[in-house]
């Protein structure tokens, strides 16, 4: 009887300390507990401050409102009439008001008109062309109709009220170049009269892929600014002027967020699309396991700015940062949230989370403490049953 009793108390020890350890949030899982989450108590020091947000119907209309992606880059201009530059060729043509002047000679009757076309030049390195008798004129930099003015000028106090015409024939600056995942890259002239950065790509042969996943980057004297190529479809403020020596760099980098917890399918997904709603996005991820999921506790974790969590009610003096973590709860068991699911978009790199209901914590806590059970009982049980042996071997039948 001692040694049971031993056993037994051994046994005790043991199961106590068990319970104190899953107490102790011991147990495996695959985050946080959803009081966890909403308490929004630091695990400790080092831990990172956030905010939680109950999703209702003032949330998704502030998300509705400031969500949208716009365009960064400030300059929206349309672009400047085109100026030439070093390797420019252009034709000039010089009018006289009548014959006998510096150009059209007296007998000018067998000519076809009263002007002389000169043979087509390059613009020098020094962005100069050069006219007879008006020597070298400036024109890089500079418009048709102000290198016409200059070179009337010049040749004022020698031909006859002398006008000049001055034309483009192969632009070679003032280009603008679209390359990366394009049909087909392409480096042409700027219109005169101005494009788009829809425009532009369509030059190209438009995007490779569906589009969804495509992001456009204009390049403008050293400054970069990035949307994503649906941004400009959908909302066509953005699709902006292109203006000459612009770079278009079309590439793909698929949107994706990523789902853990009590979900079907755990991991990174797709989009496969310009815009998924929340409710797409558990759905995508195979929805809630019924076995293991708290409805009450899916929670969608991302950065945004001050003035958004302010505009929600978050407490902004907490933190210090210009982007504050949010933390947003869905409440899958009022039936009206579902309506605000679909409302409320994913944005690249959410994190969703699903946590596993109370229950099924409770039911991980009972099989532990039956498998330690098990493992204590088992040799006592053996002892038993060898001692009985023992016993019916002394003793006999």
């Amino acid at each position: 009887m001692g040694t049971n009793l031993k056993i037994k108390l051994f046994a005790g020890i043991v199961l106590s300390c068990t319970i104190g350890l899953a107490g102790c949030s011991m147990l495996p899982t695959s985050g946080p507990s959803s009081q966890a989450v909403k308490s929004e108590t630091p695990v400790d020091e080092n831990s990172l401050p956030y905010a939680l947000v109950r999703v209702n119907s003032d949330v998704v209309s502030v998300l509705a409102r400031t969500g949208k992606l716009t365009v960064t880059y400030p300059d929206r201009q349309p672009p400047r009439e085109i100026r030439f530059g070093v390797g420019d060729v252009v034709s000039v043509t010089i009018f006289e008001a009548a014959a006998g002047g510096l150009f059209i000679p007296v007998e000018a009757g067998v000519r076809p008109g009263n002007f002389i076309a000169l043979p087509n030049q390059t613009v020098d390195h020094k962005g100069n062309i050069s006219v007879p008798y008006a020597g070298a004129v400036r024109a890089q930099g500079r418009t048709p109709s102000e290198v016409q003015q200059a070179i009337a000028d010049a040749l004022k106090n020698r031909a006859i009220e002398p006008q000049a015409v001055v034309a483009l024939i192969d632009q070679r600056t003032s280009l603008i170049s679209v390359l990366g995942e394009v049909n087909n890259p392409i480096r042409y002239p700027a219109n005169a009269a101005g494009e788009h950065l829809l425009d532009a790509i369509t030059r190209a042969g438009g995007p490779k892929g569906q589009g969804f996943d495509t992001w456009v980057m204009l390049e403008r004297n050293g400054k970069q600014a990035t949307v994503p190529f649906g941004s400009l479809v959908y909302e066509p403020s953005n699709n902006i002027w292109v203006h000459p020596n612009d770079t278009v760099y079309v590439y793909r980098e698929p949107q994706t967020f990523v789902a853990f917890g009590a979900t079907g399918q755990q991991g990174q997904f797709n989009f496969d699309a310009w815009r998924i709603s929340v409710a797409e996005a558990v759905g995508k991820a195979g929805g809630l396991n019924d076995a293991l999921a708290d409805p009450g506790a899916i929670f969608l974790y991302r950065g945004e700015r001050r003035e958004i969590a302010a505009m929600m009610g978050v407490d902004v003096s907490r933190f210090t940062t210009p982007i504050i973590p949010i933390v947003y709860n869905f409440n899958m068991r009022d039936p009206s949230t579902y309506f605000l699911a679909t409302k409320v978009l994913i944005r690249n790199k959410d994190v969703l989370y699903t946590s596993n209901a109370p229950a099924v914590e409770s039911a991980k806590l009972m099989t532990y403490i039956r498998l330690v059970t098990a493992t204590v009982n088992d040799p006592i049980v053996a002892a038993y049953n060898g001692a009985a042996l023992r016993s019916l071997v002394v003793t006999g039948p």
